[in-house]
């Protein structure tokens, strides 16, 4: 089957950062399904394995993990699919990605796609759909509700919930704020710094859309907010800690997602008994965890909103076909941090 992959970790401008390989297909056992691959999307995780993760001596490390495809083989002990299913999901750190024709994958972290949307699409959404709804209904602990409902007693004898997206612009963003919007009951603001990304978030829903490259508090003041509940922050954040702690309220929750590249001192948290909550959507696949089914739930409900309306893709761009020199371009893409939405590629 058809690869791409790499020896050794390097910088994307280097000719073999990804070459065009050719891998014998896996076989089924347990649990997994075989896919055959038919589009991906990359994310900033793909860019962050490559440049930093060894393989085995001898061997490709295939990367990629967004992917939407066809059931061609099941094993032994699969109950939720059969031959001929389309499905989409984001995989398992700890195995072999998607960039390649076929892949291996336990059925518990996969659903059938969307039917609305066509394969490029559906593949910009899942790991972000993950990330976001995990980090919403999993770590912060709100109730999805369907649509326009109403709010529940218990929810309006609450603070109205204000949550703040920095970041609000990227893949995680785009699919959070939409999400936010139409099955909480919280005001949603999110951050974004250029015209079109501001636009971007203001498409997506948002209720108000600020600069985080500008004092967050004063920029909230003016809207009429004094603090927020709630703070999710998807990039830079040990940049914006100080301010992001300024502008949550007492017993507020601040969720992350983004590798820390310098300390953040935790103590500025205890005066407003503020709670701290990291989001990887890897750790219940990667340690097999007793819910880790509860990614093919998650995934099966995104993927009812998709068809009923609720929420749109988050595609940004497509690269066209699956190949080690599209997908170099689409890592150069994400790493100048000017994505907006997701990057798509579809077919070898």
């Amino acid at each position: 089957m058809k690869a791409i992959g790499y020896l050794q970790p390097q910088s994307i401008e280097q000719q073999d950062s990804l070459m065009d390989i050719e891998l014998a297909t896996p076989k089924v056992t347990g649990s997994d399904l075989l896919v055959k691959v038919q589009a991906i999307s990359v994310n900033p995780v793909d860019t962050k394995v490559r440049s930093s993760a060894t393989p085995n001596e001898g061997e490709h490390k295939i990367l990629g993990w967004d992917a939407v495809g066809e059931v061609v083989a099941v094993g032994e002990q699969v109950s939720l699919f059969k031959v001929g299913d389309k499905v989409w999901y984001a995989g398992d750190i700890t195995r072999s990605g998607s960039n390649a024709e076929y892949q291996l994958v336990d059925e518990r972290i996969v659903a059938k796609k969307p039917v609305s949307l066509t394969n490029a699409e559906a593949a910009a959404m899942p790991l972000t759909a993950i990330t976001a709804w995990e980090l919403l209904f999993d770590r912060l602990d709100f109730t999805p509700s369907k649509a326009g409902q109403p709010p529940s007693p218990a929810e309006t004898s609450t603070p109205q919930p204000h949550i703040l997206i920095t970041g609000a612009a990227g893949g995680v963003g785009s699919i959070l704020v939409q999400l936010a919007v139409q099955i909480t009951n919280a005001t949603v603001i999110g951050t974004a710094s250029r015209p079109e990304t501001q636009e971007w978030v203001k498409q997506l829903g948002a209720h108000h859309v600020i600069n985080h490259h500008q004092p967050l508090l004063p920029q909230l003041n003016a809207l009429g907010i004094d603090n927020v509940t709630h703070v999710i922050s998807l990039t830079h954040t040990d940049q914006h800690f100080e301010q992001l702690v300024e502008v949550l309220a007492p017993q507020g929750k601040l969720a992350l997602i983004d590798d820390l590249k310098n300390p953040i001192d935790i103590m500025k948290l205890k005066l407003k008994s503020l709670s701290l909550h990291w989001e990887l959507m890897f750790t219940r696949p990667m340690f097999k965890t007793w819910d880790i089914s509860k990614q093919h739930d998650l995934l099966t409900q995104v993927a009812k909103l998709v068809d009923e309306g609720v929420i749109k893709t988050t595609i940004g761009e497509h690269y066209g076909t699956i190949n080690a020199s599209n997908l170099k371009r689409a890592h150069a893409h994400i790493e100048s941090k000017q994505a907006m939405g997701k990057v798509v590629l579809e077919g070898f």
